[in-house]
């Protein structure tokens, strides 16, 4: 007997051994990305147009980083909180295993990064420090991007006003918190130019992508997207108060789709909140609420939101009935 438990507690021990091992090589090896670029991203007037385009309308960064009212429909950005961070994203918000919080991208927060870290961070989400980020920071669709735009990005970001704001550390679930070192890859080594205009399908394909449009229209089980479910749908939000939004089903289905809304009534769904009366809409306890940032995507010009319609009806019809609006019980701290 004493032989028995002996060789049990070797047999225990060398357990605790490989773990120990394996959590001393995951940390060591991973994120396994290459070191930041060494660039200089250099801020022109043509780089902060666009850039504030990208940022605050179509890639959504202002939109995620920046506090919105949900006290009015599609939670408008509060001014003067562009960039300063804190929004916090959960299971219950955004179906996180944990909660992480959108960091500070004003200067005040990203100041000691250099050109290539941000670079880096964007496309490939890892930080100066080396710390993974949870890919709800869109940097999969993000490394698709043209250089140009990438660099557009961060000198507008460069150019935002500081705001100081401690941004709380994320605190992920087991395992998750392990798997999140392992997700990044590199970025592509030279991204190529964004396409024309005139090949609308290509340009549509890369407006979608850097709006990141299937991160949310798409269904998710245990974190992932379901297979055969892309733009379909079902990716469902709920604020703690109990109210929730479901994501509409973006392919060209006829009956649960957009197979049957004509491009016209597609773009007079984003040119509504471009009249003064939709802006800062109240909404009570009671009323619906919707996280698709209206009043960002609005601003989109009809080019690019027709481009994006035609890209969009290119798409595997698939059949997913949502329930738009719903409820359930109030979150608890």
């Amino acid at each position: 007997m004493k032989k028995f438990f002996k060789i049990l507690g070797l047999f225990l021990m060398l357990i605790v051994l490989v773990a120990i091992g394996g959590l001393v090589y995951l940390n060591a090896s991973f994120p396994k990305v290459d070191p930041p670029k060494k660039i200089k991203v250099e801020i022109t007037p043509e780089r902060l147009t666009r850039g504030k385009y990208l940022a605050h309308n179509l890639a959504g960064c202002i939109d995620c980083h920046s506090q919105r009212d949900w006290s009015k429909y599609s939670g408008p950005v509060i001014e003067g909180t562009e960039g300063q961070g804190g929004m916090p994203f959960d299971k219950y918000f955004a179906n996180i295993p944990g909660v992480i919080y959108a960091k500070n991208i004003t200067p005040a927060g990203i100041g000691d990064y250099t050109d290539g870290e941000l670079l880096r961070v964007i496309t490939t989400g890892v930080t100066r420090k080396g710390v993974a980020l949870f890919p709800l920071m869109s940097y999969m669709h993000f490394r698709e991007m043209s250089q140009e735009d990438l660099y557009s990005i961060i000198a507008y970001i460069r150019s935002l006003k500081p705001i100081e704001n401690v941004v709380p550390e994320r605190n992920l679930e087991i395992p998750m918190n392990l798997i999140v070192k392992t997700i990044p890859i590199n970025a592509p080594e030279n991204n190529p130019p964004a396409p024309q205009k005139t090949d609308v399908l290509a340009y549509g394909k890369y407006l979608v992508n850097a709006a990141a449009c299937m991160d949310c229209h798409s269904k998710l089980i245990k974190g992932k997207i379901e297979p055969g479910m892309e733009f379909a749908g079902g990716f469902k939000f709920c604020l703690p108060d109990g109210r929730c939004v479901t994501s509409a089903n973006l392919t060209p289905d006829n009956e649960t789709g957009i197979g049957l809304l004509t491009k016209e009534a597609f773009l007079d769904k984003f040119r509504f909140y471009r009249q003064e009366n939709s802006k800062n809409i109240p909404v009570t306890a009671e009323g619906n609420i919707t996280v698709m940032p209206w009043t960002q995507f609005q601003s989109l010009p009809d080019e690019d939101l027709a481009a994006m319609y035609d890209y969009l009806r290119t798409l595997k019809p698939v059949k997913n009935k949502i329930e738009k609006f719903s409820r359930q019980p109030i979150a608890s701290n």
